[in-house]
């Protein structure tokens, strides 16, 4: 156990008491490795929101079951308060429990509390290690940024002198996702600004916003790769590139980036037959290069395959490495692509069966994870949405497109880049609630609830536009500033949304894309068949035109997924009668424990898992692998299931830059 993990969870001790109540302001029991560990000691985390949510998990799922079995080894539940304010708590629970309470402050005694409390909690590790060695004294407000950079960002803004070392950082921090929080980065931009070298940059911006980091290294690569790939170019009269680009370190980030998709290829006509190898990732429409695409991220993903110890953050980074090489793989022509189908089976197969053993172990805890960077599940997207308006943004649009795994996301977003060079993307990845159902996940999208709230409409999305309305009236709007629309489709759609969003008093909008889903239910050809679709659809101009709408009404724009989709293989249907109350392709649902047990045990091929926050009378079986409740043979694109490809969706704020 790491020092931190140690420190925080030193006091509870799992033989005193059945409740505790953890007053923690600062959400430092919401980290993945903590709450995983208090799971295996015998705890549970259950959240303090809404008092009438919280009685009835808490008498369902723990008091009930004290009472029938005081003498049993039931889990002890921790009773997690996000503020200093336990009275808030019903008198039982009080009476009952042992106050904990968690607080940066005194867990960081030496570093300034109002620094710490802006960055989130996804390095207070590595930050709290570095305490324990490196912090001899109390530290002010900016001796504490400097440590922060120093022993979590690895940057010393007073070591970096020229372009090469700003961009090497810069490039470091891109790949890795971590650009700084915006306190950290005006430090930063207030020790470069004074120098000469870079007094034509938007310094903060570049070390805090993702879409103009990328906006501008997206157009510095065009430039230079236009300049010096053209036949007959002489590179040695070229001007030097607002990016050394040719830099060993900065070189490999463009590649790796390129293979992530981060960054887009462009088209040149005639190029440099001696052009470098790592410049030609950055050429489009060359079958032999796009071939070249697939082989490199297949040797690249299969080093990079997550453990069962993985954070989610490293599940997300694998999911959209996985969703480039899949995007890519099925572009290809038929003939070029065959070579890699039994490595993309064994990588798909490697991925899934540790993502199902990941899952198994920390899936419970990922609901109560923290949402200040993104959402790490589907339901916590309206609460990301509503903080962000708490932070300036007046107008939010999120788009559902129904049924888009990440690899189909890959194929929209890159069609909208080429189209429309001002359109950003900064992409990362939510889980899909399971089972991954529209009605199950597409409602918890819309409601910011967990299955077992809307346990009443669970079968059923009908509810979807109720969902939505209600939880902003919850949050303070007025019924006439929320907006839905589902069943959007075709570009002559959009000048009657256009019409609509004219109402100035908009201020939320939530819109479903149900195009994909439908590709996806007439698949005949599987996921190739439905990659070229989707390109196709997408060159119609709807998508982007639809992003051109919304950017213009004013709205900050936000693309998710309720699930993805995988190809599967029948292994025929069980002879139930009417037993199941859902009979998906993937999954099946029942309304008994002793139905759903009978099917794992006469079926092969299946599986049950322990899920939370479902209603008490659904219980779902899984299809294993990439196996469907459908006939011995049948190839079907289905979903429901646990697979990399289902479970782990899009989430993607997208900028209309000019």
């Amino acid at each position: 156990m790491s020092l931190w993990s140690d420190r925080v969870l030193r006091e509870f001790t799992s033989d005193l008491r059945r409740v505790w109540i953890a007053s923690d302001p600062d959400g430092v029991l919401l980290d993945e490795h903590i709450l995983s560990t208090l799971r295996e000691r015998g705890f549970e985390v259950l959240p303090f929101e809404d008092p009438i949510v919280f009685r009835a998990e808490y008498e369902e799922r723990y008091r009930s079951a004290w009472d029938a079995n005081p003498t049993a080894n039931s889990p002890s539940v921790v009773v997690h308060l996000r503020d200093l304010q336990p009275n808030r708590l019903p008198w039982d629970i009080l009476r009952q429990g042992e106050l904990i309470s968690l607080s940066l402050a005194d867990l960081f005694s030496k570093l300034s509390y109002s620094v710490l409390r802006q960055l989130g909690n996804t390095f207070h590790e590595q930050l709290y290690e570095a305490q324990e060695k490196h912090a001899s004294q109390v530290l002010g407000e900016n001796a504490t940024k400097e440590f922060i950079l120093t022993h979590v960002y690895r940057i010393n803004p007073h070591l970096i002198s020229n372009q090469i070392e700003l961009w090497r950082e810069l490039m470091r921090l891109l790949n890795r996702d971590e650009l700084l929080p915006k306190l950290l980065a005006e430090h930063v931009a207030r020790v470069l600004c004074g120098m000469d070298a870079f007094t034509t940059l938007p310094l903060c911006d570049l070390f805090t916003s993702k879409p103009i980091l990328l906006h501008f290294v997206q157009a510095e690569w065009e430039s230079y790769l236009r300049q010096r790939s053209k036949s007959g170019a002489d590179v040695s009269k070229l001007k030097d590139a607002a990016i050394p680009f040719e830099h060993p370190d900065i070189r490999s980030s463009i590649e790796s980036l390129l293979l992530d998709g981060v960054l887009r290829p462009i088209t040149v006509e005639k190029p440099r037959p001696d052009l470098p190898k790592w410049m030609e990732l950055g050429l489009l429409n060359d079958p032999a290069k796009e071939q070249e695409r697939v082989r490199s991220n297949i040797s690249q993903l299969k080093d990079a395959v997550p453990s069962t110890d993985a954070s989610h953050r490293e599940w997300f980074h694998a999911s959209s490495r996985f969703a480039e090489l899949l995007a890519h793989y099925h572009l290809l022509d038929p003939v070029l692509a065959t070579p890699f189908h039994e490595d993309i089976k064994q990588i798909a197969t490697l991925l899934n069966s540790r993502l199902l053993d990941w899952l198994s172990r920390h899936y419970a805890d990922l609901p109560s994870l923290p949402v200040i960077k993104s959402p790490v599940m589907v339901h916590h997207i309206p609460r990301y949405l509503s903080a962000q308006i708490t932070n300036g943004q007046k107008k939010q649009a999120l788009l559902v497109f129904d049924g888009m795994a990440l690899d189909q996301w890959a194929i929209v977003r890159d069609v909208v880049a080429q189209q429309n060079s001002q359109i950003t993307f900064d992409d990362t990845a939510s889980f899909a609630w399971l089972p991954s159902l529209t009605s199950v996940s597409r409602q918890a999208i819309f409601s910011g609830l967990k299955p077992r709230e809307f346990s009443s409409s669970i079968t059923t999305t009908s509810q979807d536009q109720n969902h939505w309305t209600r939880y902003w009236i919850n949050q303070g709007l007025k019924q006439h500033e929320v907006y839905f629309r589902k069943k959007l489709q075709r570009s002559e759609q959009l000048k009657s949304l256009e019409a609509d969003l004219a109402n100035d008093s908009i201020k939320v909008v939530g819109l479903v894309i149900d195009t994909i889903d439908e590709f996806v239910h007439g698949a005949v050809l599987g996921k190739r068949g439905i990659a070229v679709q989707i390109r196709d659809w997408c060159q119609t101009g709807f998508v982007s035109d639809m992003f051109s709408i919304l950017a213009a009404k004013g709205f900050h724009i936000y693309v998710t997924a309720d699930h993805g989709n995988i190809n599967s293989c029948g292994e025929g249907r069980p002879a139930e009668g009417v037993a199941s109350e859902h009979r998906g392709e993937r999954v099946r649902i029942y309304n008994k424990e002793l139905l759903a047990a009978e099917l794992v045990s006469s079926y092969q091929h299946v599986f049950r898992m322990n899920l939370p926050a479902l209603p008490p009378d659904y219980y779902p079986v899984f299809a294993a692998g990439n196996f469907a409740f459908v006939q011995a043979g049948e190839s079907v694109v289905a979903h429901g299931g646990v697979s990399l490809e289902e479970a782990i969706v899009p989430f993607s704020r997208v900028s209309v830059l000019g």
